[in-house]
């Protein structure tokens, strides 16, 4: 590993990173809040179906 040419690709990645603006942002997160709450519905039915059916 090259040190030197690390901190150059550091560098140039810093130089070509941009900071999003407000909508891409929102965006951004409005899909991860719908990807955490879909997630959390899909174990909430799956932690009622078992809770209602016991099965065994």
């Amino acid at each position: 590993m090259d040190l030197e040419q690390t901190l150059k690709n550091m560098v140039n990645t810093m130089k070509l990173a941009k900071k999003s603006d407000k909508d891409d942002y929102m965006q951004h997160l409005r899909l991860v809040l719908l990807g955490i709450g879909g997630i959390g519905a899909i174990g909430f039915i799956i932690q009622f179906v078992f809770s209602v059916f016991r099965f065994g």
